[in-house]
Parts: C-alpha cells; sequence; structure tokens
C-alpha cells in the first residue's frame, strides 16, 4: 500500500483511473456478495428451526423414590422428559382410563401397544432398548442378566422391606394383608417395621458382595439401570434414620457424583420431603 501510494503522488492521475477503479469495485463488489449471503444463510435457517419437542411424556409423584429412579435416568440418557406432577390425579377417570393400575411412574409413548407403560424398571429397560442406551442396559445377554437379577432381587426381596420399614414413617398407605394395613395393634405394627428393618441388612450385603463384586457399580465402572434402582431405593432410608454400612454411603455419594444434576435434582425432591416428613413429626 505504501508503494502504490509513493507512485500515485508522483504521476498524475490519468483519465483511465476512474474507469479502472469502477471495474475494480464491480468486481470486488460482485465477489463479496455471494460470501455474504452463503454466510448469512446458514443463521437464518437455524433461527427458523422448530423447538425441539421433548422425547419422553412422564407422570410422576416427586417424593417416591419409585418416580426417582426414572426422572433420574430419562435425565441421566439425555432424553428430555417433560415431567406432570399427577399427585392426586391418579385416581381420576381420565388417569384410570389409559392407567387402570393407577400407578406412577408412567410415561406415554404411540410406539408402545397401549400408549403407556409403568413399572420404574420396565420403563428404563424399554426407554434403553428404544434408544440403544448400552450404557446403562448392556446388550450383551450375560450381562444384561445380572443387571435384570439385581433389579428383579431389589423389587421382589429388598424394597418389600423398605416399603414396610419407611411407610408408616413416610406416611404412605401400606400393603394390604400386611400387619401395617391391618387393625393390630401399634406395638405389633411397631414390631413388624423393626423386624423389616432388621431384614434389610441382608439383601443389601448381596448387592455389595455379589452384584458389585469388587466393582465401582453393578454395571461395573459407569451406572447401569440397577444402579439408578437401587441408589433410588436407598434414599427412603434416611426418614427412619436406617445406618447404612460404610460402602452404601460411598456407593451413593459415588452414584451421585457420576450422574450429577440428572441424580441431585430428583433426589432433592425426595430429600425434601422426607425433612418435611421429619420436622413435623418433631413438632
Amino acid at each position: 500500500m505504501a508503494k502504490t501510494a509513493t507512485k500515485s503522488a508522483k504521476k498524475p492521475a490519468t483519465k483511465a483511473a476512474p474507469k479502472a477503479a469502477a471495474k475494480t469495485a464491480a468486481k470486488m463488489t460482485a465477489k463479496a456478495a455471494p460470501k455474504v449471503t452463503a454466510k448469512a444463510a446458514p443463521k437464518l435457517a437455524a433461527k427458523a428451526k422448530p423447538a425441539k419437542k421433548p422425547a419422553v411424556k412422564l407422570s410422576m409423584l416427586r417424593p417416591s423414590v419409585n418416580n426417582m429412579t426414572v426422572r433420574v435416568f430419562a435425565r441421566a440418557a439425555g432424553l428430555d422428559p417433560a415431567e406432570t406432577d399427577a399427585w392426586g390425579h391418579t385416581r381420576s377417570p381420565e388417569f384410570l382410563a389409559r392407567n387402570p393400575a393407577h400407578l406412577t411412574p408412567m410415561i406415554e409413548d404411540k410406539g408402545l401397544p397401549r400408549g403407556v407403560l409403568w413399572e420404574s424398571c420396565a420403563i428404563m429397560q424399554y426407554l434403553a432398548n428404544k434408544h440403544g442406551l448400552e450404557k446403562f442396559y448392556p446388550k450383551a445377554p450375560a450381562k444384561r442378566a445380572m443387571i435384570d437379577s439385581a433389579m428383579f432381587y431389589l423389587v421382589g426381596t429388598l424394597y418389600p422391606y423398605v416399603a414396610r420399614a419407611t411407610y408408616p414413617a413416610l406416611g404412605f398407605p401400606q400393603y394390604a394383608g400386611e400387619v401395617g394395613h391391618s387393625d393390630a395393634h401399634p406395638d405389633k405394627k411397631s414390631e413388624a417395621q423393626k423386624a423389616a428393618m432388621a431384614a434389610i441388612a441382608e439383601p443389601l450385603e448381596v448387592f455389595h458382595s455379589f452384584f458389585r463384586n469388587g466393582k465401582p457399580f453393578i454395571g461395573g465402572n459407569s451406572p447401569s439401570i440397577a444402579d439408578i434402582r437401587l441408589g433410588a431405593t436407598l434414599e427412603f432410608l434416611a426418614v427412619v434414620d436406617y445406618a447404612l454400612p460404610k460402602w452404601a454411603k460411598e456407593y451413593m455419594a459415588a452414584l451421585e457424583k457420576k450422574l450429577g444434576k440428572a441424580y441431585a435434582e430428583p433426589a432433592g425432591d425426595v430429600r425434601g420431603y422426607i425433612a418435611h416428613v421429619k420436622s413435623q413429626a418433631k413438632a
């Protein structure tokens, strides 16, 4: 630029200079125009994109660890759940028409034969299969069998003990046919509750020594759907101040650290409810 300026200063401008300048300007404009348009087009298209619809429609109850299970999984899997609080609505005609079992959590999906699905483990299995989430639910038959076994053992053995031990304190209705649901003397109900609490230690040790077997999680180095189900279940034990073994405390802390907000946010609702219940009991 400095050389051009010097030459221009020594030589007078010719008549051709304006024409040359005009041609140069025209060429520059012609070249620049497509570049500006090309760069601007994608930005305009990006703004026109419709809002992403939630991948999962979930009806849930915030204080429940069964519901917490699916809430944690959906977040950890990046499924962007659209949650509806079903508190007080599970017996409504509209809800019962879709879900005669009146249970939560419940997801809605057009791909399902009846449009809805309940039971936390079944929901996680379905969503993991549908979206190819092998990280949480491996396809290898042997590994998958261990995840399934852990969840079924939890639902069939550990959770009934946890329910009998914690539901009286949580204010949740107990299952028909059990002492807690009967007209038995309060002492008998208290005995049953203490017996359930004492029974929790055995299945807990099974999870520790058999299903984890020296690994950080049931799923290995990363949490599986069985780990999410177990971690959520253990949250309820805080309401009766159950003395968890050291490994269980470390396990729950590691699970929350690994899953971050995906775990902490739904867990916060359960913990908040437990804190409220305990404060009411002291009042």
